[in-house]
């Protein structure tokens, strides 16, 4: 009986066993079925220029790494972007994160990225663009004092900031966007000024008065002559005061789109992220002076028996209220605003499809805020179109000409339309006429001697051939077949404007800037159509960046440099002028305001 009662409980416990050895088992079998496959996965997304490449790391249940391997996107522009999406995925689990706003093809492009990598690791994709519930923040009041308030941090505003600093005033600089820069730092950044020491080693004749009147001239006459003889006054020595603080500019000469004349100043840094870098570093060595609080939108300017006393802002955490003696505003136009665009313009198709070179916080906000205290507005129907964004995006970048001199515009017929070397307002209502309003820009190897230069917007043209945004040819006739156009119209273009470059002539366009022909291959070709870039009109100021009201008097307190100003460029502004136009004003409006009390 003993025995067979111990047969039996040795039986139970095998039992007991196998069942446990079949659970202990279950468990790797769920950890196969998980999220993912553990492992590393390199995906590859499209940026702005050129390819993102990732490693993705995932555990069977979690993302737990994300590196950017690889990447041509613009430094200064897309810093935030590669730095903040990837952590963004990883924090949240998931692909539904916010783009960064100004940064928004490299954002796109890092998750595409992502999102190959984790195809690859078996991931449910469509559940992870599922997005997460958030939980709402408690807001709250935030109450601030300080001797100078700059709203915006684009080149105008950093500007404004440092230069009231350096004249003795506490500054805060509020800035809607993630990140400083507005469209400073997507610019080519060309800077227009009369400069005898380097524009002398090139054998250029210029004069104060030339650019006065070349500016003046080329706005129609409708520029406030005293702000023009500000501006063409002061571009030079406000290059000093940049250089002062760090700030390198290439030795070379140029001339740039609709600039009139070789008097644009190249920086060294890629685009315009040398004028911001010199602006940032100065404000991060007097930080107990000064703060730039980013994600912040100034929404009301405070008045007080007439005269300014402070700015009402929303900021991510609540509501901030900054009381100061004086306010700049310097938000920048209104190149992104649909809606305001089709409102004021007057000269141009309806604009509502055509693209634009500016950032997305382009939006005229301190236009209208601004107006609410009574600020006067002038020239707001002087809306500026380039003849050279980018099919796809409207940006300037992926432009392979050099300088004005030494290319040439052809349409689709393989013929030249426009003197290149006009004003931009011009040359942009010469291609609305061409078939697609569309063009291709020609020039020869003399541009690019080896193909890893840059352009101005730190691109080289083998970079640009290789994603296709630009074709390369050893023949024209080769270069015509890529392109699509008439191989002998083209020839024939070229060999027209060649002949031209020997006499020095003008030609039936009227040109008569040259550098060199077009004769040394391999040839290249980039696509461009008009986009809109620059709006000329804004808040009315005086010499002394003091806002005007509509009565013709002073808003005690109230400053504006920049692109919200109208009322210095006319009709139409030269390229080149904006640069100098928002430091000259910038530093100007800085100075003033940290003296006002």
């Amino acid at each position: 009986m003993k025995l067979k009662i111990k047969r039996t409980l040795i039986f139970i416990l095998i039992i007991t066993m196998v069942f446990s050895v079949a659970g202990c088992q279950s468990k790797p079998k769920e950890q196969e079925e998980g999220l993912f496959k553990a492992g590393k996965y390199v995906g590859e997304g499209q940026g702005l220029n050129g390819p993102i490449k990732v490693e993705v790391t995932v555990t069977s249940s979690e993302i737990k790494e994300i590196k950017v391997l690889e990447h041509k996107e613009t430094p200064g522009v897309s810093d935030l972007a590669i730095k903040n999406v990837p952590a963004s995925i990883v924090e949240g689990q998931g692909l539904a994160v916010d783009i960064v706003a100004g940064a928004t093809w490299s954002s796109n492009g890092i998750i595409e990225a992502v999102t190959k990598a984790l195809e690859q690791a078996g991931a449910d994709i469509n559940a992870l663009k599922t997005l997460p519930v958030k939980q709402e923040k408690e807001k709250k009041t935030t109450e601030k004092e300080t001797d100078v308030v700059v709203i915006g941090a684009g080149g105008a505003g950093l500007a404004s900031a440092v230069s009231a600093n350096e004249n003795g005033a506490r500054v805060i600089v509020l800035e809607k966007m993630p990140k400083p820069g507005g469209n400073t730092i997507i610019s080519g950044a060309s800077y227009n000024a009369v400069d005898p020491k380097r524009q002398a080693a090139q054998g250029i004749e210029d004069s104060i008065e030339k650019h006065y009147t070349q500016t003046y001239e080329g706005g129609d006459k409708k520029g406030n002559p005293e702000l023009i003889q500000v501006l063409v006054e002061n571009a030079y020595p406000t290059i000093e005061w940049l250089e002062s603080m760090g700030m390198e500019f290439k030795p070379e000469i140029h001339t740039v789109l609709g600039g009139m004349w070789p008097r644009a100043h190249a920086p060294v840094k890629p685009l315009g992220t040398g004028f911001i870098d010199t602006f940032m570093n100065y404000i991060d060595e007097h930080k107990d002076q000064m703060e730039v609080m980013v994600n912040t939108k100034a929404t009301e300017i405070i008045m007080e028996n007439g005269k300014v006393v402070g700015v009402k802002a929303e900021g991510p955490d609540g509501d901030v209220i900054i009381r100061a003696n004086a306010v700049v505003v310097a938000a920048g136009g209104f190149g992104n605003n649909v809606e305001m665009r089709n409102e004021f313009n007057t000269q141009w198709p309806d604009l509502t499809k055509i693209k634009s070179t500016n950032h997305p916080g382009a939006t005229g906000d301190g236009i209208a805020i601004a107006k609410t205290v009574g600020a006067n507005l002038i020239g707001m129907e002087y809306i500026q179109l380039l003849p050279m964004g980018d099919p796809n995006t409207g940006s300037l970048s992926g432009n392979i000409e050099q300088s004005v001199e030494n290319r040439i515009f052809v349409n689709m017929d393989g013929n030249r339309f426009v003197d290149e070397g006009a004003r931009r307002d011009v040359m942009t209502k010469a291609l609305f006429e061409q078939e697609d309003a569309f063009m291709w820009v020609v020039l020869d190897s003399q541009n690019y001697p080896t193909g890893d230069e840059k352009n101005h917007f730190n691109e080289s043209i083998n970079e640009l051939v290789a994603a296709k945004r630009a074709y390369k040819a050893d023949t024209l006739e080769d270069l015509a077949a890529q392109i699509g156009v008439d191989p002998s119209n083209l020839v024939k273009t070229v060999e027209d404007f060649n002949a031209h470059v020997d006499s020095k002539e003008a030609d039936e366009f009227g040109r008569t800037l040259y550098q060199w022909k077009i004769d040394k291959p391999p040839y290249y070709a980039g696509a461009r159509v008009p986009t809109v870039h620059h709006t000329m009109g804004g808040i009315e100021i005086n010499t002394e960046a003091e806002v005007i009201d509509t009565n013709g008097n002073i808003i005690p307190g109230l400053y504006a440099a920049g692109e919200v100003t109208g009322g210095i460029h006319g009709s139409n502004r030269l390229g080149g002028n904006a640069l100098a136009d928002i430091n000259v004003f910038g530093r100007i409006a800085g100075k003033n305001a940290a003296a006002y009390k």
